[in-house]
């Protein structure tokens, strides 16, 4: 050979290893799919546990969730732009499917957005009716969470308990409103009518047996050592994750945040009400069990202040020019009748401009923006879910848990697709 052995160079232990690593890279890329080969798994559109139409592709790797992606859509039926052909009141009914469980607190939301834009302001009685509406709206979707959530993760005698106190909600309901499941009991200016004689009694009697409930269902679930093994440090969002995803209800009081429409934008005199706000240490979803128990107590409280402080007086706005004539009036005399004719066929006269209202209902801050160029129906209106921007944050929070974890996770933070999707 020509070249002597001084000449080559000693190998250079570094450029070795970077070459070994280089094909064991290279070997496991090409290998990838024998290796470690990931199923991709529909959950949804129709499982019990979906609560709802909610589809979720799951990316999993074995037992462990690598990727999910939640798919919603399915139950939409284009309410807002129904809404841009309607008069204000009559989409009352449309918000009465929104969030199905609680009619009585999404017809109130939507009326306070448009008298907004009336500038219209309800009298102390017609406020104090809609805060007991509220409040036991808010109790009925709780209970139904806490049930279904309970049986999702295998305790079956809770959801017993909590639907018998939901049949009483809807007994009241139907005392109430005429109906007891979409109630479209609200109107624009006020309610359709007032409390019935012996509404104020059965809700007292409620009220009482609710928290026997609650504390049966306490003893049930609390100290459960399989539920805590369930819902403790599973699905836990932090309270900056919270913040940042714009979560909104008793899934962000649960990561810590004490946000409460009520006590942060006050509406329906809520400032004169003492309750407290429960909030979560851990963000876990047995903190969002906690939150929403110690809320529908928080509830009675509300409704027993209510019930012992309810004004007497009109329940409607005093404005003659928008509000519909008495149906005695519209029969005997002319001028009432022109009147009513006007208001049912054109709708309400209302003027130029937008307004935002967000109140807080069951599932978390549900608003409507409402844009107006003036006449009885609006331009352009939209609806903020809670459900919607709730479950935004599945693809965050379920990557990293096991395939039982999900059911956990998604009862706990309690959505219901028919406001979600719209």
């Amino acid at each position: 050979m020509s070249t002597s052995t001084q000449e080559i160079e000693a190998p250079d232990p570094a450029a070795k290893i970077a070459r070994a690593s280089a094909a064991v890279e290279e070997y496991q890329q090409s290998t990838e799919d024998l290796i470690g080969e990931k199923l991709v798994l529909n959950m949804g559109p129709s499982h019990p546990a979906t609560h709802g139409v909610l589809r979720l592709i799951l990316e999993l790797d074995g037992e462990l969730i690598t990727k999910a992606e939640p798919d919603v859509g399915f139950l939409h039926r284009g309410d807002e732009k129904i809404a841009e052909n309607m008069q204000y009141n009559q989409f009352v009914p449309y918000t009465d499917r929104l969030d199905y469980l609680a009619p009585l607190a999404n017809n109130v939301a939507y009326a306070l957005a448009v008298e907004k834009l009336m500038g219209w302001e309800l009298p102390p009685r017609g406020k104090a009716i809609r805060v007991i509406a509220c409040e036991m709206a808010r109790i009925s979707a709780h209970l139904l969470g806490l049930g279904a959530y309970a049986m999702d993760v295998g305790a079956m005698t809770v959801f017993l308990y909590t639907f018998t106190q939901r049949e009483t909600v809807y007994n009241l309901s139907e005392q109430l409103t005429g109906a007891r499941f979409t109630t479209s009991y609200t109107r624009v200016g006020g309610q359709t009518r007032d409390l019935p004689d012996g509404f104020l009694d059965s809700l007292a009697k409620f009220c009482d047996e609710l928290l026997v409930c609650l504390d049966e269902v306490d003893k049930l679930l609390t100290r459960n050592k399989i539920f805590l093994d369930r819902t403790k440090d599973v699905g836990v969002i932090s309270k900056e994750d919270a913040i940042a995803w714009a979560l909104s209800g008793p899934n962000l009081r649960g990561s810590g945040v004490e946000h409460d429409v009520r006590k942060a934008h006050p509406y329906l005199d809520y400032e004169r009400y003492d309750f407290d706000i429960p909030v979560g240490e851990y963000g876990d979803s047995f903190d969002r069990y906690l939150v929403r128990m110690e809320e529908m107590r928080q509830s009675v409280r509300i409704l027993r202040q209510a019930m012992a402080d309810l004004p007497d007086g009109p329940i409607n706005v005093a404005d003659a020019k928008q509000r519909l004539p008495q149906k005695e009036g519209v029969l005997m005399k002319m001028e009432e009748l022109i009147h009513h004719f006007i208001l049912v066929t054109e709708g309400l006269d209302a003027p130029e401009g937008e307004v935002y209202f967000g109140a807080e209902n069951p599932k978390g801050e549900l608003g409507f923006y409402i844009n107006s160029k003036g006449g009885g129906v609006p331009y352009r209106l939209k609806i903020r879910a809670p459900s919607f921007v709730n479950l935004s944050i599945l693809p965050h929070v379920l990557p990293g848990h096991l395939m039982s974890d999900v059911v956990a996770i998604l009862g706990s933070l309690d959505f219901v697709m028919g406001e979600c999707d719209r």
